[in-house]
């Protein structure tokens, strides 16, 4: 191993250790099991971000020994999986004044359980990908394409997700099993009105209440009309005027 790489493996733990850090300080927060915390953790996402990044852009790629890099890839993947689960903690705490305790045990036992994932799920599925990509172009490739993912995902850290994402977690949260996104029918169109786009199909379980559908049916056109969307509801399905991407049947 080169002086340079050693060096830089150096740096990359010495980061990891600073990110123990963090992850001990949302266990403190989470703990709590309040969004009145949610600034603070906003800001431990935002510092997360910036020492991944320096990690992933700026050290990784120097880095040729297969060991080192299997234990950094399943690292980064643990954290790659964190930072999603705390950017839907914070769009959730946007759209709702409170959050069920049991979210935030979720948050904890993830957490606490770093180090068994890291060794075990996680260090599996980098093995399988640094196997598939062994030869050396094919692993620039691999890594460029990690690095771009993972930037995207930085720029849109603490932006409103797609408008269809929002919509399914907060139908599934409401009750629903799924939201089934599809263009509007001429049919429907003609029992709605002119502008309509799309229609929204609420599955929820057979057994469920009518209460049930009757509350992910206002949830979701509350939603949508609080951002000045056209809607109206048919039996359980929900007609409006934002043109969505539309599931596959």
């Amino acid at each position: 191993m080169s002086y340079i790489e050693k060096k830089y493996v150096k740096k990359i733990d010495e980061l990891f250790k600073g990110l123990k850090v963090l992850d001990e300080r949302l266990l403190e927060l989470m703990g709590d099991k309040s969004i009145r915390h949610v600034n603070d953790i906003a800001q431990i996402c935002a510092n997360i971000t910036k020492q991944i990044n320096v990690i992933l852009k700026k050290y990784y790629p120097e880095i040729k020994d297969m060991r080192d890099k299997l234990e950094i890839k399943s690292k980064l993947k643990f954290y790659y999986d964190l930072m999603d689960k705390l950017t839907d903690f914070v769009r959730h705490v946007e759209n709702f004044e409170q959050i069920d305790d049991n979210y935030y045990e979720i948050f904890i036992d993830f957490i606490k359980e770093k180090d068994i994932l890291i060794s075990g799920k996680y260090r599996v599925i980098s093995s399988q990908e640094l196997t598939a990509f062994y030869d050396q172009e094919t692993r620039n490739v691999l890594e460029t394409i990690i690095a771009e993912k993972f930037e995207a995902k930085t720029h849109e850290f603490f932006a409103i997700g797609p408008l269809e994402q929002e919509i399914k977690k907060i139908g599934k949260i409401a009750g629903a099993d799924n939201i089934i996104i599809k263009p509007l029918t001429e049919e429907l169109k003609k029992q709605s009105f002119e502008s309509a786009q799309t229609v929204m199909e609420l599955v929820v379980n057979p057994e469920a209440s009518e209460g049930i559908i009757i509350k992910v049916g206002n949830e979701l056109k509350n939603y949508l009309e609080s951002k000045k969307y056209k809607v109206i509801m048919k039996d359980k399905k929900i007609i409006t005027d934002a043109r969505l991407l539309f599931d596959k049947e």
